[in-house]
C-alpha cells in the first residue's frame, strides 16, 4: 500500500459550532464543509485540555498534560536566551513519521517553546514567534530569523504551505505538512480584511447568543459582551482561514495528490463567543471551566477512495487518541512504552459500517481541574476545594443545572470520582502532575521538575 501524504489543518480557538458543516448557517466555511462532504465528521471530538499549548502537545505526543508537563499556554520561553524546548525528551508522531521516510514541514503556530529551533522531525520550519498577536506585521520565524511578516498572517501561512506542496510534490517520498493557523484567535477588531468583514455586515449572529454575564466570566464587561465588531472579527477570521484552506486543497488537486493525501481539520480548543455569558475557552472563566464549548472541537478526516464520504461519527473521541491513530493509519507500530492513554480510531475512519462504542469515557485536565465525561454524565472536580460540578448531559446538554449538591447523586459522584482518580493515577507522571498547580497562575510557569 502506498504511504499516504498527510496535511493537518489546526485552527486556534475555534468553537465546534463555528463552521457550516456543524450546523452554523451564518458562518461562511465552504472549504471546511467540503472536507466533511468528502470524508468523516466527528461530532464528539474532545481536546485533552481547554487551552492551546498543552492541547497541542497532547495532539503531538499522545500524552496528557500531567505526562508531557505543559499545563497552560506558554507565556515565556518561546525565543531568545530564556527559550525552553518543552518537548525535548518526548517523542511526537512527527518524529516517527520523519524516521520512517516522511518529509515534514510546518507553517504557522508552534507555541511549544523554543520557536527558533526546528525540532521533532520538521525539516521546514516557518512558525509564529509566540502564540498569537496581530494579524498584520505578525512576529514570525523564517529561515531561522525573527521577522515581522508583512501582509495578513493567514495568507502568509497559506502561501508557505502551498510552497511546501510544490517542493514536496517533486519527491518520491511521502510528506506531512502541519498548517497551524493563528485564526480565529484574537485580536478580532481592525485585524481582518475589509472585504471579508463585509460578508457579515447584515449577520444577526444568532449562532452566538450573548447571554447574561456568567458569574465566573473574566476579560470582559457587560458593555462589550455582545460587541458586534468582535463577532464580525471572529467570523471573518474563520472565513479568511477557510479561504486559505481552499487554496491549499486546490493546489493538492492541481498536483494530482488529493487521493493520495489524508487531510485533517481540527482545532486546539473550543471557544465561546458570548454563549453561557463569557468569551473564551477554559481560562475564560475563573475558576477554569470544562464546558462543552471549551473542550469540544471540530474534527474532520478525508482521503477520497480510502475514507468513506459524507459520514458523521458520533462516538466520543479524545485528542489523546490522535497520535496512535495517525501512526496506525500509516501502518506503523505504536510503541506504548510511554503509557499512552489513547487508542487508535483507524477503524472508524476506514470502515463505513463502523457502529462505534457506547462505553467510551473522556478525561480532561487543566492544572488542578479534572473532568470525567461519559455519554450521560459530566463530573468536574477542582482541587483542592472546588467548586465541583455534575451535569446530566442527556437531559441538560447546555450544562445549566449543576446537580452537585443533590443528595440522591452522592453515590454517582463517588463512583465517577473514583473512576477518574484511578484513570489519572494510571497515567500521571508524579513529577509533572497538574493537580499540584496553583489554580490562580496564568500561563506555563517554566519546566516542571
Amino acid at each position: 500500500m502506498k504511504k499516504p501524504n498527510i496535511i493537518v489543518f489546526l485552527s486556534d480557538d475555534q468553537g465546534v459550532w463555528a463552521s457550516g458543516c456543524y450546523g452554523n448557517t451564518e458562518i461562511i466555511t465552504p472549504n471546511i464543509d467540503k472536507i466533511a462532504e468528502k470524508g468523516i465528521q466527528f461530532n464528539n471530538f474532545f481536546v485533552a485540555t481547554p487551552v492551546c499549548s498543552p492541547s497541542r502537545a497532547t495532539f503531538l505526543t499522545g500524552m496528557i498534560p500531567s505526562q508531557h508537563g505543559i499545563h497552560d499556554y506558554i507565556s515565556e520561553g518561546n525565543t531568545g536566551k530564556t527559550s525552553i524546548q518543552y518537548l525535548k525528551e518526548t517523542i511526537t508522531y512527527t518524529d516517527i513519521l520523519s524516521d520512517n521516510g516522511w518529509t515534514c514541514g510546518i507553517s504557522g503556530k508552534w507555541h511549544l517553546g523554543s520557536s527558533e529551533i526546528p525540532q521533532h522531525g520538521f525539516s521546514d520550519w516557518y512558525v509564529h514567534q509566540k502564540g498569537g498577536g496581530p494579524y498584520y506585521n505578525a512576529p514570525m520565524i523564517k529561515n531561522g530569523e525573527l521577522i515581522n511578516e508583512p501582509g495578513y498572517i493567514t495568507d502568509a501561512i497559506t502561501n508557505q504551505a502551498i510552497n511546501l506542496l510544490d517542493k514536496y510534490s517533486k519527491n518520491t517520498s511521502p510528506f506531512y505538512i502541519s498548517v497551524h493557523y493563528t485564526a480565529p484567535h484574537g485580536p478580532w477588531i481592525n485585524n481582518h480584511p475589509k472585504e471579508i468583514l463585509d460578508y457579515y455586515n447584515d449577520c444577526k449572529f444568532e449562532s452566538c447568543p450573548q447571554e447574561p454575564r456568567h458569574p465566573w466570566a473574566i476579560w470582559l464587561t457587560d458593555e462589550n459582551l455582545g460587541n458586534i465588531d468582535s463577532l464580525k472579527g471572529y467570523f471573518a477570521a474563520v472565513t479568511a482561514m477557510d479561504k486559505g484552506i481552499g487554496n491549499i486543497l486546490n493546489k493538492l488537486d492541481d498536483l494530482g495528490l488529493t487521493n493520495d493525501t489524508l487531510v485533517i481539520f481540527t482545532s486546539d480548543n473550543g471557544f465561546s463567543c458570548g454563549q453561557k455569558g463569557f468569551w473564551g475557552k477554559g481560562n475564560g472563566t475563573n475558576p477554569r471551566n470544562m464546558y462543552e464549548n471549551s473542550i469540544k472541537v471540530p474534527a474532520i478526516f478525508s482521503q477520497p477512495g480510502t475514507i468513506p464520504m459524507g459520514k458523521i461519527e458520533t462516538e466520543m473521541i479524545s485528542a489523546y487518541d490522535f497520535f496512535p491513530t495517525i501512526i496506525d493509519y500509516v501502518n506503523l507500530p505504536v510503541n506504548n512504552d510511554n503509557k499512552l492513554p489513547g487508542t487508535s480510531f483507524k477503524e472508524a475512519l476506514l470502515n463505513s459500517n463502523y457502529k462505534g462504542k457506547d462505553d467510551i469515557v473522556i478525561f480532561d485536565e487543566y492544572g488542578p481541574v479534572r473532568m470525567i465525561r461519559t455519554k450521560e454524565w459530566k463530573y468536574v472536580h477542582r482541587y483542592p476545594k472546588g467548586p465541583n460540578e455534575l451535569y446530566n448531559l442527556i437531559k441538560d446538554n447546555n450544562e445549566r443545572n449543576n446537580l452537585i449538591n443533590y443528595k440522591k447523586y452522592e453515590l454517582l459522584i463517588s463512583d465517577l470520582k473514583s473512576k477518574m482518580d484511578k484513570w489519572f493515577l494510571q497515567y500521571v507522571n508524579p513529577n509533572k502532575d497538574g493537580i499540584n498547580q496553583n489554580p490562580n497562575l496564568d500561563g506555563q510557569q517554566g519546566l516542571l521538575p
